[in-house]
């Protein structure tokens, strides 16, 4: 009996921890705030600007759920995290929300996080000093390599280097911060990445024209913002505000016209989206301005792009497959309906 005793005691607190755990939308609500986690520092991505405050497509992503949910997008408590730390920071409900990573097989079958949407397909790269005389990844036989330790960047890296039969010696250490200024200071011949962060991290360096990015891209590295496991509530509202901000870009709605938008367009998906018909907001237990909202925080995912990435910001790097696929691109919204 005493054993029987335990068991139950053991199931119990279980489903007391479990519960602690549930309720994301609820908890962020009675909190008031949306904690998101970043990145330490990465241009484009999240970063402090230049008055200390988070700026970046991450950030932005997390303003428009923040806009969603709280009506104000600056109700968010950033949190920065090192490689090694998001997913556990999101599985242990340390962080609400973590910034876009990329979507494997193991951390999504196995690492007690959920993937929402893709909003930035990337691949990984390498960038060298002009002064080493390589033009391409495969003249790098012998070259030692910075790389963070616990990532999909040190398994990709050695698996181009067999797969192309050279030697690359990986220099391991904990942090991207870590990593590449040890590449910079010249404790390795070559650091290594998904290509938008070697661009964003070559940009903040003294002399960008130092360092070129090498033309070959080996690994799919799709980036999607990530929630706890098991609160499909949460995943569900993640999930469509990111939609909505991409079917958006494809409709015209933009953050100066998403009013005059809803106050008269006459496309009924439009209408739908933005809450002048139907009752979508309901969907996932918010009202029908829920869209509206994100999109007068941080404009449409284009907008989101062109801001952080694009001709206009400090690293110009071409939509490519970003776009939309109405342009050539990979990026697609599910039906708002």
């Amino acid at each position: 009996m005493k054993t029987l005793s335990k068991i139950f005691m053991v199931i119990a607190l279980l489903a007391m921890a479990g519960s602690a755990l549930a309720g994301t939308l609820e908890k962020v609500q009675q909190n008031g705030e949306l904690v998101l986690g970043v990145s330490e520092g990465v241009a484009g991505f999240s970063a402090p600007d230049s008055n200390g405050k988070w700026a970046g497509f991450d950030v932005d992503m997390g303003k428009a759920v923040a806009a969603a949910v709280l009506k104000n997008p600056d109700a968010i408590k950033y949190v920065p995290l090192a490689s090694k730390q998001k997913i556990v920071a999101v599985s242990s409900g340390q962080v609400d929300l973590s910034r876009g990573t990329t979507w494997t097989m193991k951390r999504d079958c196995k690492q007690g996080v959920d993937f929402t949407v893709v909003l930035f397909y990337d691949g990984q790269g390498l960038m060298v000093k002009k002064g080493l005389g390589v033009t391409k990844a495969t003249e790098l036989d012998g070259a030692s390599v910075a790389v963070v330790s616990g990532t999909t960047s040190e398994l990709n890296v050695a698996d181009f280097a067999r797969a192309n039969n050279i030697k690359l010696e990986t220099v391991v250490f904990e942090s991207k911060k870590e990593a590449f200024n040890a590449y910079v200071a010249g404790r390795a011949d070559a650091f290594t990445t998904d290509v938008s962060q070697l661009a964003s991290l070559r940009a903040g360096t003294t002399n960008p024209d130092e360092h070129i990015i090498l033309p070959e891209v080996f690994s799919k590295e799709p980036l999607s913002p990530f929630v706890r496991h098991g609160d499909q509530q949460w995943k569900d509202l993640v999930t469509w505000v990111l939609f909505g901000l991409i079917e958006a870009e494809e409709k015209g709605i933009t953050q100066a016209n998403v009013l005059e938008m809803k106050a008269k367009s006459t496309d009924p998906v439009v209408q739908r989206m933005l809450g002048a018909t139907g009752d979508v907001g309901a969907l996932i237990d918010l009202d029908n301005d829920w869209l509206v909202r994100a999109i007068q925080a941080v404009g449409n995912y284009g907008e989101m792009y062109d801001r952080n990435f694009g001709p206009k910001s400090a690293l110009k790097i071409p939509r490519g497959h970003n776009n939309l696929w109405t342009k050539g691109g990979l990026i697609y919204a599910m039906p708002i309906r």
